[in-house]
């Protein structure tokens, strides 16, 4: 995982159940192989995490892309981008969510 502090959860997961852990790391370097640059996938991961409404995923691809060094005005773009599909009240709620990573 590319985030320098993993959360204690995800660490007992695994930790539990190596095989699963195994399994997720080889899924997630698979869908890596293809045209598109970090960059570019990890603004997608995010977006994904964005219209799924899933919190975790949320906070864990924003701390990923502050790590590859992505702006904060760009992540911000994400949450505007989905606003119009999501509405207003779910891009607050993510808007909530990603601020929690900046403000760390």
């Amino acid at each position: 995982m590319i985030a320098s502090k993993l959360p204690k959860a995800y660490e007992a997961f695994v930790q539990r159940f190596p095989k699963i852990g195994e399994a997720w790391e080889t899924l997630a370097l698979a869908g890596q192989d293809g045209p598109l640059d970090n960059k570019s996938a990890r603004l997608i991961k995010l977006a994904v995490a964005v219209g799924a409404m899933r919190e975790g995923a949320v906070h864990a691809n924003v701390r990923k892309a502050l790590s590859a060094g992505i702006t904060k005005a760009e992540i911000e773009q994400v949450v505007a981008l989905a606003a119009s599909t999501l509405g207003l009240p779910s891009a607050v709620a993510i808007h909530s969510w990603i601020n929690d990573e900046f403000e760390k």
